[in-house]
């Protein structure tokens, strides 16, 4: 049965996004990246929680939402996520006050319809190979973006991790804001045990998202910075998917393996 429920969910996002990419492509021939988000893409990413939710069976529920600051507050944000699914890259666009830039492989254009709306929305493609130029095109589209209006969103361990796992917490985002004078906002989510990595099937249950309190990063030291961003984040998922780290060895939360 759950196959059957993942099944349909999958085929309705497949089929769902041709029209309403082609038309988000052809629209922004006349509209800005913000209507863009409004008429097209955020509504896309509502119904495909929605899928999610009343056909696979995957809840969620949201806590902290009120550290997010409002629609009306300007303020230059980076928000910094655990990364699990593909769940939580549909979700974060669908329910923030302001529209995001997902900093992301440049690789991701080149899915047909999917990679055309990305490269129309006003994200922040790289090259992963080439560092020092990637940071550079982060930094300089992140602070036109942010000047806009639009929040950066940042997966600092890079890739989706398995359930219970841990990255290295790479300080990119961190480095960000402290350039950019900008507040580090936390997030942690266990949407591994509903949505695996590289798996195309759901496990009926509750997501949990957890936001954490805002972290100013103006005159920080980055890896400072990071080191705070991950020990809440490792903590809030010890806690929010505790059966996960059972078979956790004493003091590796928040344990560094590189230098970011």
């Amino acid at each position: 049965m759950n196959a059957i429920r993942s099944s349909l969910v999958f085929a309705w996002m497949v089929v769902s996004i041709i029209p309403i990419g082609l038309g988000l492509v052809i629209a922004s021939l006349f509209l800005s990246s913000g209507n863009l988000w409004g008429y097209f893409a955020r509504p896309w990413l509502r119904g495909v929680i929605a899928a999610a939710r009343w056909i696979g069976g995957v809840d969620y529920e949201l806590r902290g939402a009120e550290n997010l600051p409002g629609p009306e507050d300007m303020r230059r944000v980076i928000l910094v996520s655990k990364h699990q699914s593909t769940w939580e890259t549909f979700f974060f666009p669908s329910m923030m006050p302001h529209n995001l830039a997902y900093v992301f492989k440049k690789e991701l254009l080149r899915i047909p319809i999917f990679g055309w709306c990305m490269a129309r929305l006003e994200m922040v493609p790289i090259d992963r190979s080439k560092r020092s130029e990637a940071w550079n095109k982060v930094a300089q589209f992140g602070v036109r973006l942010m000047d806009k209006g639009r929040w950066i969103i940042m997966f600092p361990e890079g890739t989706r991790s398995e359930r219970g796992g841990q990255g290295n917490y790479k300080n990119g985002a961190s480095r960000l804001a402290v350039a950019t004078d900008a507040w580090l906002i936390p997030i942690a989510v266990s949407s591994g045990q509903c949505w695996p990595r590289r798996s195309f099937s759901f496990v009926p249950g509750k997501i949990d998202v957890s936001i954490g309190t805002p972290i100013n990063a103006s005159g920080g030291d980055p890896e400072t910075l990071m080191r705070q961003v991950e020990s809440w984040i490792e903590e809030e998922m010890r806690r929010i998917d505790s059966t996960a780290y059972v078979q956790e060895s004493p003091g590796i939360v928040g344990k560094r393996t590189d230098g970011g």
